[in-house]
């Protein structure tokens, strides 16, 4: 196991490389980079200002009607770092983060990482909190429901799990907020950030009951979305196995039923959910937020990465690309080696690397 590990790390950097390459392409040849917006700014600024001084646009004696002068160009793009061929823009920025320096902000003027560091608070305490009670609802609910396959709870659990599927979780973010945050009913909760504003003068038991009184809308919103699929991929996962001839010879030799479900049948079932593991925690820490932080105000990840994009924020874009991919490659290692825990007779060495 030790020698695949390895393997895979070492296979972690030509991953990140190629993906770098895909997307630092992909980005050179999109309309609309952060030069064109600069350039957009600045000739809407001399637009106002000939308004200001009396000067109509369309008079020759406005600078503008020439565009801007081929110094002012050259001065934005190297503001941004667009004076350099891209060959030499994408050398220095692997130099960089090597060491994982991902550059200034175009637009934030702040170092990158500041940025992600300052929030990542609010990413991980609503993937983290989310995560664990989804996965400590769905896989008992899809385990007894698979017990119980066609019995009432099953077809009662069925249409409630029907609802979390095809509502999404920004839907339920709304209605908690009309019913609970000060829209038409209650205000019984926070309606956005993540502490109150006095968090500093508080006790350690209040800074607990803030952060949790802040994150419990957020959190029952993410979990309302994110439940059912889980629910039924675990029902159905045990389903296959419950007919299974090895649970035929296992009843067959006295084991109780506790012992063959939980003893064999969850063993096996439970590698099917492992193997999505890594997508869902990605989805639900970045990609499940992006609408929770909107809807709650909650400054995080996923909308700094939104933002980033709709500004052609480059170094914001390849720095939480990055640190995306990167949290996802160390997942997908860590689900192999929870795989061999779980099944001793995986053996990945002996499969080669993929």
């Amino acid at each position: 196991m030790g020698t695949y590990i390895l393997k895979r790390l070492f296979l972690i950097i030509p991953t990140l490389f190629l993906i770098l390459c895909i997307n630092f392409a992909v980005i050179q040849i999109a309309p609309g980079g952060p030069v064109e917006r600069a350039i957009q700014q600045a000739e809407s600024f001399q637009r106002l200002q000939a308004v200001k001084t009396g000067v109509a646009p369309e008079s020759s004696n406005y600078q503008g009607a020439r565009g801007l002068s081929e110094d002012m160009l050259r001065q934005i793009e190297a503001q941004y770092g667009f004076d350099q061929p891209a060959y030499i823009r994408f050398g220095v920025m692997l130099k960089n983060y090597l060491s994982f320096n991902f550059g200034i902000s175009f637009f934030k003027d702040k170092p990158v990482t500041q940025l992600i560091w300052e929030k990542m608070p609010v990413s991980i305490s609503l993937g983290l909190w989310s995560s664990l009670l989804i996965y400590l609802i769905a896989i008992p609910l899809g385990i007894r429901k698979a017990k119980q396959h066609g019995m009432l709870f099953d077809k009662t659990t069925s249409f409630i799990l029907a609802m979390g599927y095809a509502v999404p979780a920004f839907v339920f973010a709304i209605l908690l907020i009309v019913f609970f945050a000060g829209g038409s009913y209650f205000q019984w909760f926070p309606l956005q950030g993540l502490v109150s504003d006095n968090f500093q003068q508080l006790s350690l038991l209040d800074k607990i009951r803030d952060y949790f009184w802040h994150l419990s809308l957020p959190i029952l919103a993410m979990v309302l979305g994110g439940f059912a699929s889980l629910a039924y991929l675990t029902k159905y996962s045990f389903l296959e196995e419950l007919n299974k001839p090895y649970v035929w010879a296992a009843r067959a030799k006295g084991l109780s039923e506790s012992q063959v479900q939980y003893g064999h049948v969850f063993r096996n079932a439970i590698l099917v959910i492992m193997a999505g593991l890594p997508e869902a925690l990605l989805g639900i820490f970045f990609v499940g937020n992006l609408f929770i932080e909107i809807v709650f105000n909650l400054d995080g990840l996923g909308l700094l990465g939104f933002e980033a994009i709709i500004q052609r924020d480059y170094p914001v874009i390849f720095g939480t690309l990055f640190i995306f991919t990167l949290l996802g490659l160390i997942l997908r290692l860590i689900c192999d080696v929870l795989y061999q825990c779980i099944d001793p007779r995986i053996d990945f060495e002996s499969r080669g690397t993929h």
